[in-house]
């Protein structure tokens, strides 16, 4: 299993990022699997492909799909949660949505080819944050995934790919170049995605909320974005209070700098790892 932690500090000012701690391969019959730590949020994040596309794809279709699912676990939160047994309910199928859209955001499903993969979130402890260390931590194991894929001959750009006859006659997976496994790789995750906490709490911005800090601010915002730059998602909201346009640009910067940060981690992360 390899390891990686991050020095952001751990006693915080406003603009510091709790800690990142990432465990690969952490539950080893998962196609690719993380155990993601920021601060006292723990997500064990798997990533697993299906046998078939969903039921609704064209037969011949020559893109893939890529689904989430997200649960909070019963010993995860100061008192027991319980089991979604019946399916998930508002709360959980929002947070899914979220990140499942987020993930097909920033992949390329043509260049993905026809394969369908799920990724599986799991919060062993929530301390604030959970959706976002959620978003964060899957696409690590996602593009995880995608580079075993390559390496395999199961994911191949489209002119590489088999065709039905070639796939019943014994057809054998090329075998790519160190660059053209990078190169396709990249083509199918073109930039990576991260999600981060912001708040204002008594006029001040707060980085990467934790449950005291949460429960706290007047105003909280969850922010979604690609390394190029591109938002995916911004959601804020106003806790019994407003905000005005000069806040919204303060906590947007505040949140820029945690995902540059948590840019620079994810490639530290990958650096090497097969």
């Amino acid at each position: 299993m390899a390891k990686f932690k991050t020095d952001f500090e751990t006693e915080r000012e406003p603009n510091q990022m709790r800690y990142v701690e990432v465990e690969i391969d952490f539950t080893p019959n998962a196609l690719a699997s993380i155990l993601y730590r920021q601060g006292d949020t723990v997500i064990l994040v798997c990533c697993t492909k299906e046998s078939r596309l969903p039921g609704w794809f064209p037969r011949d279709s020559t893109k893939g799909w890529v689904h989430a699912e997200y649960s909070l676990l019963p010993g995860s939160t100061d008192s027991r949660f319980r089991r979604e047994r019946r399916g998930a309910k508002g709360r959980t199928q929002e947070i899914e949505r979220l990140i499942a859209r987020s993930l097909r955001a920033a992949v390329d499903l043509e260049a993905l080819g026809p394969i369908s993969l799920n990724i599986d979130c799991d919060v062993l402890n929530a301390d604030g944050g959970t959706r976002c260390a959620s978003i964060t931590a899957a696409n690590i194991a996602l593009r995880l995934a995608v580079r075993r894929m390559i390496a395999q001959g199961i994911c191949l750009p489209l002119d590489l790919r088999p065709t039905d006859e070639q796939r019943k006659s014994g057809w054998t997976a090329p075998t790519l170049s160190e660059a053209e496994r990078t190169n396709h790789e990249n083509d199918v995750i073109p930039h990576d995605l991260a999600a981060l906490s912001v708040g204002l709490i008594d006029g001040k911005v707060y980085l990467d909320l934790d449950y005291i800090l949460d429960s706290n601010a007047d105003v909280d915002m969850n922010v979604v974005k690609t390394s190029d730059g591109k938002y995916v998602e911004i959601q804020g909201t106003g806790e019994e209070s407003t905000f005005s346009k000069e806040e919204l640009a303060a906590l947007l910067s505040q949140a820029d700098s945690g995902l540059e940060a948590l840019f620079e981690a994810q490639v530290a992360i990958l650096d090497g790892i097969e």
